[in-house]
């Protein structure tokens, strides 16, 4: 009976305490929730998955390139020499580049070629591109350099109201192994009347025609000569000068009647070296023709040649033979420079047919001075009125080519005519 009692009133001891307990369980709870709660309102939330992106660090916007101003494309392009060229392209290509994208497609409307050519300039401060750019923000930086590398040309002449005809004329151009040579046509037309200055032969004034000689080798003389002297100017260029079909071109463009230069020994050789593939005496016929025929295939649109030196070459008559019998048969007109006064070119030229002209005097050969020049110039002047017709030879020196500017300039108030050295031919008594 007591354990009964016992195991009854412990039943209501349990009774009693488990609702409490329970009671303070759920308290505890309670208070852990609500604490929860608190917490979560005091506390940023979590980003979301969708969110994460625009908390990263956002890709660098792509830089609009830098590009240097481009001169006018209408004005003549600034003179760009063959070792300078080489510089700029290594200096461009030297460059790090922080990645190798294809360059952006040049746009038809706009300058290209100064995009394609220039090579990419890496940024100062690289950042991580967009994975996945768009083609309208992927551009090739321009390098901050004045002007895209540039092939080595002879500049753009200006427009003269007087240009000649563009050359050659395909009836006479004669294909061969060296190159397109002269020749006389199928009607019989010649290279040196096609390729002439135009000239009023009604004008019966005194004649004096200026050949400036040796053109081509010194692009700064060049330039000078073409732009700087009156179209009535014959300009002659060296064979062997580099891009001289371009230089011609330019030349009778402004106007100008163009020689060939056809280097010849000198008395003095080798003291004085007339140039690459020269003319000598001691050479067989054969080897002197192979190499004028290679000095006429180098270039067209002249109307004839004259000795560059030749002091010796021109005083013999075996060696002149087949080269004035060529020059002939091409259908060209030579002048000769009177290097030696014992030269035999204009009499075997006048015997052989072929159209010549005679130089009288030099303008610049042992002395470069403004006084100089001037004095030769006045006596150019005499020879004319005395014999009706003088020709001068100078050389692309500054001076020179200032006060022949000059002096044309005052020929038609003294009643001279400046001509083209076509019209001349013939005109002189041999000597």
């Amino acid at each position: 009976m007591n354990d009964a009692a016992d195991e009854t009133s412990s039943g209501r001891r349990l009774g009693a305490i488990l609702p409490w307990g329970l009671a303070a369980a759920l308290l505890v709870v309670l208070g852990g929730l609500v604490a929860a709660v608190v917490v979560g309102l005091t506390t940023e939330p979590a980003p979301d998955v969708a969110d994460a992106t625009p908390q990263m660090a956002p890709p660098p916007e792509t830089p609009e390139p830098r590009v240097p101003p481009v001169a006018d494309s209408s004005e003549p392009a600034p003179e760009t020499s063959p070792e300078t060229v080489p510089e700029t392209t290594e200096a461009a290509s030297a460059e790090p580049s922080p990645a190798k994208s294809p360059p952006a497609e040049p746009d038809s409307a706009g300058p290209a070629p100064r995009e394609t050519v220039s090579a990419p300039e890496p940024p100062a401060d690289p950042a991580p591109a967009p994975a996945t750019p768009s083609p309208e923000t992927v551009e090739t930086p321009t390098p901050e350099v004045a002007a895209a590398p540039r092939i080595p040309v002879p500049p753009v002449a200006a427009p003269s109201r007087d240009a000649l005809p563009p050359a050659p004329d395909p009836a006479l151009v004669e294909p061969s192994s060296f190159g397109p040579l002269p020749r006389i046509g199928p009607t019989g037309r010649e290279p040196w009347q096609a390729y002439a200055r135009p000239f009023d032969k009604r004008d019966d004034r005194p004649r004096v025609a200026v050949i400036l000689s040796g053109l081509g080798l010194s692009s700064a003389a060049t330039e000078a000569a073409i732009q700087g002297l009156p179209g009535e100017v014959t300009l002659a260029f060296q064979p062997f000068a580099d891009n001289i079909q371009q230089w011609i071109r330019l030349a009778r463009a402004a106007g100008h009647e163009v020689l060939l230069n056809l280097p010849m020994e000198p008395v003095d050789f080798p003291e004085n070296d007339p140039g690459p593939r020269a003319l000598f005496v001691t050479l067989s016929p054969d080897e002197n023709e192979e190499r004028l025929r290679w000095a006429l295939s180098r270039v067209t649109g002249y109307v004839g040649v004259v000795n560059h030196m030749g002091s010796r070459f021109t005083t013999s008559r075996d060696a002149m033979q087949p080269i004035l019998a060529e020059i002939k048969a091409r259908g060209l007109l030579y002048v000769d420079a009177r290097s030696s006064a014992r030269s035999v070119a204009t009499v075997m030229a006048t015997q052989m047919q072929v159209p010549r002209a005679i130089n009288d005097r030099f303008l610049d050969a042992r002395e470069v001075s403004r006084t100089t020049i001037d004095a030769r110039l006045t006596e150019l002047e005499r020879i004319a009125k005395d014999a009706g017709v003088s020709i001068a030879i100078g050389q692309a020196f500054p001076v020179t080519i200032e006060r022949v500017r000059e002096w044309a300039r005052t020929l038609d108030r003294k009643g001279i005519a400046l001509v083209p050295v076509s019209a001349v031919v013939n005109a002189q008594a041999d000597r």
